[in-house]
């Protein structure tokens, strides 16, 4: 590995930052959220046979709601639509609706 300056990597961080960002604002798309909801997106290491080295989990904290995590089977760099469509997909299996009267994001009520 080549000698890597300051400068190399406040332009890598300032990629990841770039590119944490757009998957932040992908998610809060597909997933309704509003502005008392939050998303994490993170990239760990994985330690486990069945998964690469590196994977990509999201937080979905939904205001009053517990939060969800999913992770994405690639690092970070290399998630694409797919990958979110299918958080979104997996967000809306655990009883999340797009919408209720107020046309705004919300968990369906607890019995």
């Amino acid at each position: 590995m080549g000698f890597v300056s300051r400068a190399d990597l406040r332009v890598r961080n300032a990629a990841r930052s770039a590119r944490i960002a757009a998957i932040k604002a992908d998610l809060v798309a597909r997933l309704g959220l509003t502005e008392a909801d939050a998303v994490s997106v993170n990239e760990i290491a994985c330690a486990e046979a069945c998964c690469p080295d590196r994977e990509t989990l999201v937080l979905v904290m939904r205001e009053g709601e517990p939060t969800r995590a999913y992770r994405i089977a690639r690092p970070l760099e290399t998630v694409m639509a797919d990958d979110l469509a299918g958080v979104q997909a997996e967000d809306a299996r655990s009883g999340f609706t797009l919408e209720d009267s107020s046309g705004s994001a919300r968990h369906p009520p607890k019995a």
